[in-house]
């Protein structure tokens, strides 16, 4: 990491001999002050950023020649955009002009097709742009900062422990198999805590404010070098805003409460509540993040900076099948995390056709857990430090070949990474812990990956790519020193990408055929067990994606296989022992439709999949067979209402042993209005629920029971409503009212 930041600070700095200028206007022709101009070369690849003078006015200089994408953002507007070509030594005068107010109080999906596809992007993926006072997942308590349409999300312990995202036919215990990044500036910056007390990847978005959230971007996850670790059934990519406007937001109900405010590139947020417990819950969390970009002549900077803490009593699973137990069976369970992390990214601009783009971070992470799945009060705990860098360097030879090759390194240090069970029943007696593992982990990535992307004719386009991670498993053993081990391995992950790109002019639909190999790193702790697991599990991916436009209606196709090795993959929570995952096999469909109107947009997905275990043929336990989700947003409602709803359902799924879970359902909306000229959103967000999260299967017996025996249990999923006002500082009043406008 260091070495990577001295490089970023003493690279000359290579000024070019091209630049642009102009004007940025409102819908009247007047002049936009502090308007954002980027200036962008693809897909999520900034140049270059500046800011409008006091009478609308920019300038941009120091760029090498070639064609670019300029681009405008103002609050109150929709971003407007020009292709435009740069040559040697001229400036450029151009013009932009807002044309419609922006559609606040929405979340706009916007799906990739596959005509969008570059060096940096090769699957087709959906990137949901974000927009003002987005309706997230659970406003005001703990959960994910924002909902993905059409990938369901479980808060299982209920409390501050991350959420789980989940995939067509994927259990995703805790993010695995699934990725998360944050980007930084051209950077994804991993954001899974590889090897933790359940093994693989626990990712956690709760440590971003919402309201800094620009976009999130899922993929394949298999089929781009760039992801790694984890990256087997889907990657979800964070993208943040860097600057937005002064807020303050206050969402409230009479158990819980959320004030978040930001300023620029800086945003805070802290919480209090009782969430989802009848007893109170405690819950407290703070977050602090900050997002700064400079562009210094050839170079961009962007540097991010996390802080978060939280501590919570813990619902806890419950069986479901008790009536109105809606709350612990254990009153001592709790849970507390902190994490602090900064990263800096730099694009260096080398010439009209070439970049090298330099990345390092660190992260600081803790947990401790107190918990009772049914084997008695466990606790888990955990500190550890991460740290990264990274190298890329593309060159874009021409319209038939670009050129990407770069070097990852990743150092994952969980210390004290604890086990530990309690055994008594009785709630009113403590007692010790009887210690079950403890160990001392290192992870060390070092990552070369290739990558060659272009058009051989007008209509094809193709990427291959390969990447080599050579990892290094470093378990040193607290409690049984003959279980510590030290051991590298080797995987090579290929990929390819061909799409089939119809014109515009036909009829037809364009199509993306996609393979990859993939893997996860398991928890290399031995624990109870009697030898060294698995250290890693590969998978097989193949997936076609077919898109067509019909006017303002995208129709999309998503059709995916993926097949995993055996593995002994992980140990047991209550008890430490190892248990064996796969081979398996997962087949899911996915059919999505959007369509824009001249108040909003609706869109409804559709996913089926069946997942098995291939050395029997039985389901995968807990892993959604079928996922419905249907959005959609109104801008122009009576009284000057503006809405937003979505429906969500997961339904039932196996658990194993004959168990089979209920059916869950959300009804998420928010209905807010503007007050003060649009300086003020003042609304209600609410839920409605029905059935568990996190169900599975548990052998435990309840107060008055004599023996335990195995049931399903789960978190009572509980419906509420929420009050929210949002106050704007520098926002300028609308010129006039129009209708608002949803790409």
């Amino acid at each position: 990491m260091i070495v990577a930041l001295l490089l970023v600070a003493v690279f000359p700095l290579f000024a070019g001999d091209a630049g642009v200028k102009g004007t940025v206007a409102d819908l009247q022709g007047k002049g936009v002050a502090d308007a954002t101009i980027r200036l962008e070369r693809g897909r999520d690849s900034r140049i270059a950023e500046t800011h409008t003078d006091a009478v609308g006015g920019f300038s941009l200089t120091g760029i090498m020649r070639g064609n670019y994408r300029l681009v405008g953002s103002a609050p109150s507007f929709d971003d407007i955009s020009q292709t435009i070509a740069l040559q040697d030594g001229a400036t450029l005068t151009v013009e932009l002009k807002f044309d419609r107010l922006a559609a606040r109080n929405e979340t706009v999906n916007v799906t990739a097709d596959v005509k969008d596809l570059d060096i940096l992007n090769p699957d087709p993926a959906q990137r949901i742009v974000v927009r003002e006072e987005i309706l997230d997942a659970n406003p005001g308590r703990p959960g994910a900062p924002v909902s993905i349409p059409g990938l369901p999300i479980e808060t299982a312990s209920g409390g501050l422990k991350a959420p789980q995202y989940f995939a067509p036919g994927v259990a995703g215990d805790h993010g695995e198999p699934i990725a998360s990044f944050i980007r930084v500036g051209s950077f994804f910056m991993p954001n899974n805590l590889s090897a933790n007390a359940h093994g693989n990847g626990y990712s956690d978005p709760n440590i971003l404010v919402p309201a800094v959230i620009e976009s999130v971007q899922t993929d394949g996850g298999a089929f781009n070098v760039r992801e790694g670790n984890h990256s087997v059934d889907l990657g979800a990519t964070y993208g943040l805003r860097t600057q937005f406007e002064p807020f303050a937001t206050l969402t409230a109900d009479y158990r819980d409460v959320d004030l978040s405010a930001g300023c620029n590139w800086l945003a805070g947020q802290v919480s209090y509540g009782n969430g989802f417990l009848d007893a109170l819950e405690h819950r407290q969390q703070y977050k602090f993040n900050v997002l700064k970009t400079w562009n210094l002549a050839a170079h961009n900077l962007t540097l991010l900076g996390i802080g978060y803490y939280g501590e919570s009593k813990v619902p806890g699973l419950t069986p479901i099948d008790v009536p109105n137990l809606h709350d612990t069976i254990d009153p001592r369970q709790r849970d507390q995390t902190h994490t602090g992390e900064i990263a800096v990214n730099d694009i260096w601009h080398r010439g009209p056709t070439s970049e090298l783009q330099l990345s390092s971070f660190f992260r600081a992470y803790n947990l401790s857990l107190y918990s009772n799945f049914g084997d008695g009060l466990i606790r888990q705990s955990e500190f550890r430090t991460v740290t990264g860098s990274n190298a890329t360097y593309i060159k874009r030879v021409n319209r038939r070949l670009s050129v990407m090759a770069g070097l990852d390194y990743l150092r994952e240090a969980p210390r004290r990474d604890n086990l530990d069970n309690y055994f008594s029943t009785d709630p009113a007696f403590y007692g010790p812990f009887e210690k079950i593992t403890a160990n001392n982990i290192t992870l060390n990535f070092v990552t070369p990956f290739v990558a060659l992307d272009g058009s051989l004719t007008s209509w094809l386009r193709y990427n291959v790519g390969w990447r080599r991670d050579q990892i290094e498993f470093d378990n040193t053993d607290l409690l049984t020193p003959e279980n510590s081990f030290s051991r590298w391995i080797g995987i090579n992950s290929p990929k390819a990408t061909l799409a089939l790109v119809a014109p515009d002019s036909l009829p037809f639909p364009s199509v993306s055929l996609s393979f990859g190999q993939a893997f996860f790193t398991n928890d290399p702790r031995i624990g109870t067990g009697t030898q060294q697991g698995s250290l890693t599990s590969q998978a097989h991916a193949y997936q076609a994606v077919v898109s067509k436009s019909f006017g303002k209606t995208d129709i999309r196709v998503t059709l995916g296989h993926i097949t995993q090795e055996a593995s002994l993959a992980k140990i047991d929570p209550d008890t430490g022992l190892q248990f064996d995952e796969g081979p398996s096999r997962n087949r899911f469909l996915t059919i999505s439709a959007r369509h824009y109107f001249a108040a909003g947009l609706l869109q409804a997905s559709v996913s089926k999949a069946d997942a098995r275990d291939l050395s029997d043929g039985t389901p995968i336990p807990e892993a959604p067979r079928l996922i419905v989700d249907v959005l959609g947003t109104v801008d122009r409602l009576p009284f000057h209402l503006q809405a937003r709803a979505e429906f969500e359902e997961v339904g039932r799924k196996p658990l194993g042993d004959g168990f089979i879970s209920v059916p869950v359902r959300e009804f998420r909306g928010a209905l807010v209005r503007q007050f003060l000229d649009g300086k003020l959103d003042a609304g209600v967000h609410f839920q409605i629920a029905s059935g568990y999260t996190g169900q599975t299967t548990e052998i435990l017996a309840l107060p008055g029971e004599s023996d335990p025996f195995e049931r399903v249990v789960g978190v009572y999923l509980p419906s509420y409503a929420t009050v929210s006002a949002a106050y704007h500082f520098r926002r300028q009043p609308p010129k006039f009212r129009g209708a608002a406008g949803s790409g």
